[in-house]
């Protein structure tokens, strides 16, 4: 079972809660967008996926999925939000509140089998999308955890946000 080590807090403390606010504005979002991936792959990479910044700062667990590109077939890194549900892992594809789906996704959904590293460990997983009740459960927790998914659904120009679900295999 991949840990979190100690570094992921229930509830977020002032300084995270700020982030919180500023991330879901639509400069902090763009900022994050441009930002966030270019501190956190570095350091995850460096420390084989025991720690990134960004997990700390928002007090959020942050891994590397590594999914198959849908048209290059070429393997893809990139660090992300995700949130443990017992076993499971799940992942909010809501690129930031932008206009277009992230590409992780679209690899994901052409093919759904990924790796993710997170804690020092790597373990494989098969991704698959939720609907329904089960949506409405799994963006709840979301929101829990990152107020911000409320602040970029409103922003997504009618994009709906997926969920993907992932399993260990």
């Amino acid at each position: 079972m991949l840990q979190f080590r100690g570094l992921v807090k229930s509830y977020p403390n002032l300084l995270q809660r700020i982030l919180f606010k500023v991330s879901g504005s639509v400069f902090g979002a763009k900022l994050g967008s441009v930002l966030m991936h270019h501190i956190d792959q570095p350091v995850l990479k460096l420390t084989k996926g025991r720690f990134a910044p960004s997990g700390i700062l928002f007090g959020l667990p942050v891994a590397t999925l590594t999914t198959t590109g849908a048209k290059s077939g070429l393997a893809r890194s990139v660090p992300l939000l995700v949130i443990p549900d017992g076993d499971k892992l799940f992942l909010v594809a809501s690129n930031w509140g932008g206009p277009l789906y992230p590409a992780w996704y679209h690899n994901l959904r052409a093919n759904p089998q990924a790796a993710v590293t997170m804690g020092g460990a790597t373990q494989r997983y098969r991704a698959h999308q939720v609907e329904g009740d089960e949506y409405a459960r799994y963006w709840r927790k979301a929101v829990e955890r990152y107020p911000g998914y409320e602040a970029y659904k409103a922003r997504t120009g009618g994009r709906p946000i997926p969920v993907m679900v992932l399993e260990k295999i």
